[in-house]
Parts: structure tokens; C-alpha cells; sequence
């Protein structure tokens, strides 16, 4: 019996535990963004999810994110887009600050700013 309710115990505060944690990151969400590109503002969609799953979508393109990575109200991932048959790939980082987003994307051709506001 001693060991059923200290197992109960255990259990019961490591539920609690988990829920003070609870919520999800500050920069997951789906975020209204603009990319300043060499070739001009490109609007986008990114979804970043908190269990680390993402996509980037606009008008001209659509591209899984990977390697979503959360800490404290900063995330950071990689795109691989492709633009006029060739393949780039961007890694982003970024802070989110309540509902807006603000960041750059690293790429071969220079960093492009990022700002986002939830939707």
C-alpha cells in the first residue's frame, strides 16, 4: 500500500510539474511575415509549430521548415526554397516580442530582414 501511494505521489507531481511548464513557446504560431529579398518584399506564411514541425508558403513558394529550435522567445530553422531552378537554403533566426516577429534569414546571396506579426 505504501508503495501504490508513493507511487500516486510521484506520478501526481510529475503532472503538476509538467503543467507549470506548460505552454507553448513564444515564437511558435502562425505569423503574416515579409522578406526583404535582393528581388524585393516577398510576403509569406510561416506556421512554427511547437512540437518543432513548420512551413513557409507564399503566392510563389512552399517549403517545409526543419530543425525548428525554441529558446526562451527566439527560434531559429532552415528553409531549402527553390528559385529559378535553383535550390537555396535559409537559415533563419529570430525574436518574438507578444504578437510580432522580427529576424533575418541567412543565405548564400546575404541576410534578407524579417518582420512577422501573429495571425
Amino acid at each position: 500500500m505504501k508503495k501504490l501511494f508513493s507511487g500516486l505521489l510521484v506520478l501526481s507531481l510529475s503532472v503538476l510539474v509538467g503543467c507549470a511548464a506548460g505552454g507553448p513557446p513564444p515564437a511558435a504560431g502562425v505569423w503574416e511575415a515579409e522578406i526583404n529579398s535582393p528581388l524585393g518584399a516577398l510576403p509569406v506564411v510561416l506556421t512554427m509549430n511547437a512540437d518543432g514541425s513548420g512551413e513557409m508558403a507564399s503566392d510563389v513558394l512552399n517549403a517545409p521548415l526543419s530543425g525548428i529550435v525554441y529558446a526562451d522567445n527566439t527560434a531559429s530553422f532552415t528553409a531549402e526554397i527553390s528559385v529559378q531552378g535553383q535550390e537555396i537554403v535559409l537559415d533563419f533566426t529570430g525574436s518574438a516580442e507578444g504578437d510580432a516577429l522580427t529576424g533575418e534569414f541567412g543565405s548564400d546571396f546575404g541576410a534578407m530582414n524579417v518582420t512577422a506579426t501573429r495571425q
